[in-house]
């Protein structure tokens, strides 16, 4: 369900919030890499913008009605941005970007970090609009990542963005952010704070839409696991809420347990293998986030149990078992491909600070399906099923001037001029 922040005002009464206060701000930085030299003041002026947002039906109906589909039964804030008439950035391009991202290691983060590093940064910085991008990394630490943020803060960053975080756990920073004049955007997961603005997929929907796709696959009955992702991100609850939702529907699928794959081919193969250990009955099919098909086929493979219906959601390896057996699925689906959301979370930055002005809190798209010819076509015959990389959908992902209809004032980036 879409939510609206109903009590918004300029300067909250910091009695009245109902925050988890995090100890421990004297813990070291982890680590933070400057993609190039590290640069910036700490000086700053008042908060710019009017303060928090107000919360308005109006901000949903602003956009076209294709736009609004996307939105149904989506966990996310749909007011009026703290970003939109009157909020200036601290100062004029090029910019610095802070990237606190909460962990790293497995195949998407490795691909959206490569993509970040060798093509989108470049590209911005010989437009003149990105000086640098700043990353700390807290390994799912929520203590350190707040105060890599206030730190990201004070060094100087004009804008920071998030992949896959917490819903609330940074939700004071990002306020502290705010008050210094330093927007917060958050991709591949949405935050609920009022200063920040999401862009995400409708991931109940997506775990609705998997679901389903398995449970139809083995005739609405049977054994179903269930392989979630990292336990405390939003996106992950949200997807495992879609699921519940399907199994609500189909009376007789049996979900007979669940692991966590965090997102992960490896971790999913050593999980699945220990479930499978345990659980010698009958397993039909298993329903697994992204990035956890892969694992998930190579741990029935290597423990000698039938392949069973897996969904496709946009790893190479399990859909290059696709192609090879074409009756492995009826369809596959992107929900966040690494190369995809992480363009989709810079423009979006970039927009905001080129005072575009966002309509809506949370920029959300729907689920992307990937045909079977579509997978061929991109892998080829001769493609590895162990492979660790991602489909990026035909045509993009939301970028681009299909991003215009969620700004005020669209502009394409590269060719925006200051006002």
């Amino acid at each position: 369900m879409v939510k609206e922040d109903h009590v918004c005002v300029s300067h909250p009464d910091r009695s009245r919030r109902k925050l988890t206060t995090h100890s421990g701000w004297a813990l070291a930085l982890s680590s933070v890499l400057a993609l190039t030299a590290c640069g910036g003041g700490s000086d700053f002026g008042p908060a710019a913008g009017s303060g928090a947002p107000e919360s308005s039906e109006s901000a949903l109906s602003s956009l076209p009605s294709d736009a609004q589909k996307a939105y149904k039964d989506a966990d996310a804030l749909i007011g009026k941005t703290a970003y939109a008439e009157g909020w200036k950035p601290k100062g004029p391009p090029p910019w610095t970007i802070g990237y606190t991202s909460p962990y790293a290691g497995n195949s998407w983060q490795t691909t959206a970090m490569d993509h970040l590093m060798k093509d989108i940064v470049p590209r911005y910085q010989k437009a003149g609009l990105i000086k640098e991008v700043v990353v700390a990394q807290s390994g799912g630490d929520d203590t350190v990542q707040n105060q890599q943020i206030r730190q990201l803060v004070d060094q100087g960053v004009d804008i920071l963005i998030a992949c896959c975080s917490a819903k609330t756990a940074l939700n004071q920073s990002i306020e502290y952010a705010h008050e210094k004049g330093v927007p917060f955007v958050a991709w591949s997961g949405h935050v609920d704070s009022p200063y920040a603005v999401s862009a995400v997929t409708n991931y109940r929907q997506a775990g609705t839409v998997f679901a389903k796709s398995v449970f139809d696959k083995i005739g609405g009955k049977g054994n179903v696991l269930d392989v979630q992702g990292v336990p405390g991100a939003t996106n992950a609850i949200d997807f495992e809420a879609g699921v519940q939702d399907a199994l609500k529907e189909y009376p007789g699928i049996k979900l007979v347990g669940s692991v966590n794959g965090m997102w992960s081919a490896p971790v999913t193969k050593t999980e699945v293998q220990k479930f499978l250990a345990t659980h010698p009955g009958q397993l039909d099919g298993i329903v697994a986030q992204p990035a956890s098909a892969t694992g998930a086929l190579q741990a029935l493979q290597q423990s000698g149990r039938p392949v069973v219906p897996i969904n496709i959601g946009g790893e190479t390896g399990a859909a290059c078992y696709w192609v090879k057996h074409p009756d492995f699925a009826d369809t596959g689906y992107n929900i966040w491909p690494p190369k995809g959301e992480t363009e989709l979370g810079i423009e979006t930055a970039v927009r905001i600070l080129q005072q575009q002005e966002p309509k809506i809190q949370s920029i959300v798209l729907s689920v992307s399906p990937i045909s079977y010819d579509e997978a061929k076509e991109a892998l080829g015959a001769s493609c590895d099923p162990n492979a660790d990389g991602w489909l990026e959908p035909k045509g993009g992902w939301l970028t681009g001037s299909k991003l215009d209809a969620f700004f005020k004032k669209p502009s394409d980036p590269f060719a925006w001029k200051k006002p």
